[in-house]
């Protein structure tokens, strides 16, 4: 099953990394993963991101602001309920 994952936000730097280091550590792991880039104002403010990038998993937002971690990402691929 593949797991979605979402990057919400506009073309800033911290987005761009984020979405670079969320495929490579799906690879790494090989997590099969849907990742889209969200850039749509109303579908970023309904997941309730306040600093981009929002990161959605799953379709809960697990991250706001700044590039995450390789580590938090690998938690967020590999820990689902």
């Amino acid at each position: 099953m593949m797991l979605n994952v979402a990057v919400l936000g506009f073309d800033c730097a911290a987005c761009r990394k984020a979405y670079r280091l969320i495929d490579e550590v799906a690879q790494e792991l090989g997590i099969a993963i849907h990742l889209e880039k969200i850039s749509d104002p109303a579908r970023i403010a309904a997941h309730r991101v306040l600093s981009a990038p929002g990161v959605v998993v799953a379709g809960k937002l697990v991250h706001s602001g700044g590039a995450p971690s390789r580590k938090q990402i690998a938690i967020w691929l590999t820990v689902q309920p």
